[in-house]
């Protein structure tokens, strides 16, 4: 039986979401015949221009083939800037119509606003996670490449579109058709949810001291809550002055210029995925002072965080 996808594009969505998602469906096509068709739509049933400038014709607008099976909503930066209450009950009067409802990127934003989630698990683009979780602290995020919880399915964005379309192209046809899909992407093998979206933290500093390893680990899961030296020192059985030479050694820095920094990253990630104050970001971040807040921010990106909000990072 054909499935069919269609795929709500969002203005400034993510072009390499949507291609990861669409090109093993036309692989799988190749190897098996019309295994699966694909439908894109928009608000208007304009072209929609994706994040990195270029434009996509559509089939239609929010109109929803007879035949769909699942439907995606795909989006990039600013993902809530296009929503409001007509498409709200749109999708909601599709989720009755539908087996799947699913989002890729930042699509999850438009999901979650409109009151689709409950307690299914759900990803999103790791950049957005935190300004998601200041939304909707109620919603089970993860930070998996992808997700599929019974009638919920997201994935991260990116290339792990690619990962969630071959693990539905496995579980509904059989593990050797995906792997033959893969090889036709050059993959070295299919990646699981569970792999992590980010590098892990060794790969992603070139470390290999497992003691600084796990104290930075403990720096990014307490950005709100910043943890003194000592008890960083403490956590992995070395004194602060031991720290402080772990730090100077292999970072060529201070164990709280590098958590500041964390934070200080967090911050600008905050102003430009989410719409919470300078003042609310500044407390999410650990600053209790919000002139203090905004000295680091100047003195590390060069700008206010007020000025740095209106500017978005690129494609």
């Amino acid at each position: 039986m054909t499935q069919t996808f269609a795929f709500l594009l969002l203005p400034g969505f993510s072009m390499i979401g949507l291609m990861s998602a669409i090109e093993p469906l036309r692989v799988a096509n190749r190897f098996r015949g019309e295994l699966y068709r694909w439908r894109l739509l928009s608000l208007d049933s304009e072209a929609v221009a994706a994040s990195n400038g270029m434009s996509l014709n559509v089939e239609a607008g929010l109109e929803l083939p007879e035949e769909t099976q699942a439907l995606f909503v795909v989006a990039g930066f600013e993902p809530l800037a296009h929503y409001d209450k007509h498409l709200a009950h749109w999708l909601q009067r599709r989720e009755r119509e539908v087996k799947v409802l699913g989002a890729i990127d930042t699509g999850s934003f438009v999901l979650a606003e409109a009151g689709l989630f409950e307690q299914q698990r759900l990803t999103l683009h790791w950049e957005a996670i935190d300004a998601f979780c200041e939304r909707y602290p109620q919603l089970q995020v993860t930070q998996e490449l992808f997700e599929i919880d019974g009638r919920r399915i997201t994935s991260a964005g990116g290339t792990s579109s690619l990962d969630l379309m071959l693990g539905l192209i496995g579980r509904d046809h059989g593990e050797p058709l995906a792997v033959q899909v893969s090889e036709q992407f050059v993959l070295g093998r299919i990646r699981t949810r569970q792999d992590h979206q980010r590098m892990q933290i060794a790969s992603r500093y070139d470390l290999h001291n497992k003691k600084l390893v796990r104290v930075i680990g403990e720096m990014e899961r307490h950005g709100e809550q910043p943890l003194p030296c000592e008890a960083l020192a403490e956590q992995v059985g070395v004194s602060v002055r031991q720290l402080e030479r772990l730090f100077r050694h292999h970072l060529n820095t201070t164990p709280s210029a590098f958590y500041l920094g964390l934070r200080l990253d967090k911050a600008r990630q905050l102003l430009r995925q989410s719409d919470l104050s300078v003042l609310e970001v500044s407390l999410a971040c650990g600053f209790d002072s919000a002139s203090y807040f905004s000295r680091c921010y100047r003195r590390r990106f060069a700008a206010s965080p007020s000025q740095d909000r209106h500017e978005r990072p690129g494609s």
